[in-house]
């Protein structure tokens, strides 16, 4: 079976728009399946330990348009929990924190252990399969380590008969996604496409970060 997953959507409106619009040129027939943090809390970590019963409007990045993409099931992320927190609104907390698929599990990632790096340390599941996000850095990782390997969008990864971290990246900024193929056990990294305008807009603004 085919899956497309995606994940880290945080309210982007427009990113989310060239995902779907992605998967449906290159892989119409996947099940798409989200992993979590679809919504942007604009509460911080910090200040969510203080407060309560926040009008939602105040609390996360929702808009009519978004939610109308939002056609798949999903798991939940630390978005979505930090939504609850705040608001005492319990639908965003509903969705499922895990969830399995034909040979993998789906997690958000943010209960694994991270290191200062932003390397993952995996729980233990049954299935050999891991897909998460979290990080907004997509790649592929065995006994907790990243495969030093160049990421090639488009192009079919073969996976051998061995347990395997799949972070699928972020839809936010970075327009990522990762197809599945459960009966050929190959993954796939996907990016939709950015206009130029677009491109040179998003690398000001890394480099932005960076400075």
């Amino acid at each position: 079976m085919l899956y497309a997953l995606l994940g880290d959507l945080h309210s982007s409106i427009e990113d989310t728009k060239a995902v779907l619009t992605h998967i449906k040129q290159t892989a119409n027939d996947a099940q798409i399946i989200g992993l979590g943090d679809l919504y942007e809390c604009i509460v911080s970590k910090k200040r969510a330990k203080a407060v309560s019963d926040l009008p939602l409007q105040k609390a996360v990045i929702i808009e009519k348009d978004f939610e109308n993409l939002l056609t798949f099931p999903s798991i939940r992320g630390n978005q979505e929990e930090r939504i609850t927190q705040v608001t005492g609104i319990n639908r965003f907390i509903e969705l499922p924190e895990t969830m399995e698929i034909d040979g993998a599990t789906l997690m958000h990632g943010h209960q694994f252990k991270w290191s200062v790096t932003w390397q993952p340390t995996f729980p233990t599941i049954e299935k050999q399969l891991l897909f998460f996000g979290h990080s907004h850095e997509s790649g592929l990782y065995r006994r907790n380590k990243k495969l030093p390997i160049r990421i090639h969008f488009g192009q079919p990864i073969t996976l051998q008969e061995k347990q395997y971290g799949i972070n699928v990246g972020s839809v936010v900024d970075h327009r990522e996604w990762c197809l599945y193929d459960s009966e050929q056990r190959t993954v796939t990294f996907m990016c939709a496409p950015f206009t130029s305008s677009q491109e040179e807009s998003r690398l000001s603004m890394v480099l932005g970060n960076r400075n």
